[in-house]
């Protein structure tokens, strides 16, 4: 294998590692850490950085789902209930992301991770 090759795997494992490791420890962090990695190291474009983030982050929440169901941590009605909304939700914001520009999408998804910042920092 080409040390360029070995170099860009080692490179996408170690993305995938944080940011997996962010998700699992914090139930967040794919999202907020695979996205901008995907558009500043890898050079993906905003709108397929974001859709492709939603299939990684499948990853992650299958590993995490089977640890903390094991755990007896999980509110399954709770989880059901939300998740109908999200189902909405997530169709209402995969057809507006279909819509944004680039630097449109930069900009809402950098207000949500300062808003998220100072939510957490703040209470």
């Amino acid at each position: 294998m080409k040390r360029e090759t070995v170099k860009k795997v080692g490179l996408y494992a170690l993305g995938g590692v944080v940011a997996g490791f962010l998700n699992g420890l914090f139930g967040s962090g794919g999202g907020t850490v695979i996205v901008p990695f995907m558009e500043e190291c890898l050079k993906v474009e905003e709108r397929k950085s974001h859709a492709t983030a939603i299939l990684i982050i499948l990853g992650f929440t299958m590993v995490s789902l089977f640890f903390y169901g094991s755990k007896q941590f999980l509110d399954w009605k709770l989880a059901l209930l939300v998740s109908c909304g999200g189902v909405v939700g997530g169709f209402i914001g995969a057809k507006v992301l279909s819509r944004l520009s680039g630097g449109a999408i930069r900009k809402i998804f950098g207000a949500f991770m300062v808003v998220a910042a100072i939510r957490m920092v703040m209470w």
